[in-house]
């Protein structure tokens, strides 16, 4: 069968979803900032509105295209990454069991270590990247959710979605994806057997560095994600209305600035394996790179731009790196146009699993034979 054009994600991300659904026809849609709905007079709500605490007319657009990208059943928007995340763990029972990877954003794992622990969840950490290390821990645990993040932050290692949702599915477990980093233009991961996928729109979804927001996606309309709903509505764990505008003007460039982004951040990966003040660039698309296999197996057209480098000075040469680059800029943050660096170790503080001489690159747009000078010129005088 042909491919129809307007399923082409650059078409539907170009587009903006559809929009042209009003009597206006308006090709970017309207920002609704009302919190509270009329009833109708019999005192229903015909109107699929109630208030915004639990939803709001701006959400329609970007969410519909976000299910679109993922191949979901439903998506939905939250008021940040974390608020997503933690609605998945939330909607578990205390006593349930939750694996989760030894390599993940930290402020997840900080919070699974606390208030998740506090809260009854029994949650262990495995290296996802050993499919016998987890297929035991499966077997010996019996967990309810298996958490995945895949590239992850900030070592970038690549766990196999398709083998442990097979293992996941023969346990009764269900599986879960922090896809940020790949975002649906590489990795689609409920094609792969995941149940639900997360994205930190904040990040690539949007793009721009000037929207805080989550967004998670399902492959089915079950129990569990109703459960996960109500969490969102009862604790307006919603972004405002703006935001959701906003992040659906980023997510029309996002099929562009990820091409981008990947074609720079390859180039940026090879060039800086052969250099002498590098002991090791981690990055999926390099052959060798120990995730490479599975990146390219469930990697379609790219391997992100997030990419990290260990220099043979350690820390101080690290440090030092980062605070003489001029294109470069020391932030907290990824997924945007401009390129970040960060001092990984030095954010994450005591208990991180970050080697101290890693530098963490978000790859931006910037020209990247520029991007490569200026930071090649502050490794050297650094060392």
């Amino acid at each position: 069968m042909t491919k129809k054009i307007n399923d082409s994600f650059q078409t539907s991300l170009a587009q903006g979803g559809d929009n042209l659904t009003t009597p206006f026809k308006p090709i970017i849609p309207g920002i609704f900032t009302s919190t509270t709905y009329q009833r109708d007079e019999d005192n229903q709500y015909r109107s699929g509105r109630v208030y915004s605490r639990a939803d709001n007319p701006t959400y329609d657009a970007p969410e519909k295209l976000i299910a679109q990208l993922e191949h979901a059943a439903d998506a939905k928007l939250f008021a940040s990454g974390m608020a997503a995340a933690t609605a998945v763990f939330q909607a578990l029972k205390p006593g349930d069991t939750v694996l989760a990877p030894d390599i993940m954003y930290w402020a997840l794992r900080n919070w699974l270590k606390g208030l998740a622990t506090d809260a009854g969840l029994n949650v262990h950490f495995v290296d996802m990247t050993q499919l016998d290390k987890v297929e035991n821990k499966v077997m010996q645990l019996q967990p309810k959710l298996i958490w995945l993040e895949t590239p992850g932050n900030p070592m970038w290692t690549v766990s196999d979605i398709r083998a442990i949702a097979d293992i996941a599915t023969q346990h009764g477990a269900r599986v879960a994806v922090d896809s940020t980093v790949a975002t649906p233009i590489l990795t689609r991961p409920l094609e792969l057997g995941a149940d639900i996928v997360m994205h930190s729109a904040t990040k690539y979804l949007n793009g721009h560095s000037d929207v805080i927001a989550g967004a998670l996606a399902t492959r089915e309309k079950d129990d569990f994600w109703q459960r996960i709903l109500a969490i969102r509505a009862q604790g307006g764990a919603v972004p405002s209305p703006m935001d959701a505008a906003q992040l659906l003007r980023g997510m029309r460039t996002l099929y562009l600035r990820v091409r981008e982004s990947c074609d720079s951040a390859m180039f940026l990966a090879e060039q800086l394996e052969q250099h002498p003040m590098v002991c090791e660039v981690l990055y999926p698309g390099l052959p060798s790179f120990t995730g490479y296999a599975v990146a390219r197996k469930q990697m379609q057209g790219g391997f992100g731009g997030m990419l990290s480098i260990r220099l043979v000075g350690g820390e101080h040469q690290a440090v030092g790196t980062a605070a003489k680059t001029r294109l470069w800029h020391r932030a907290t943050s990824l997924g945007g146009v401009e390129s970040l660096i960060e001092h990984r170790a030095s954010i994450e503080g005591s208990g991180t699993p970050v080697p101290n001489d890693l530098l963490r690159l978000s790859v931006g747009i910037e020209r990247k034979e520029d991007l490569l000078a200026d930071l090649v010129h502050a490794i050297e005088a650094s060392a």
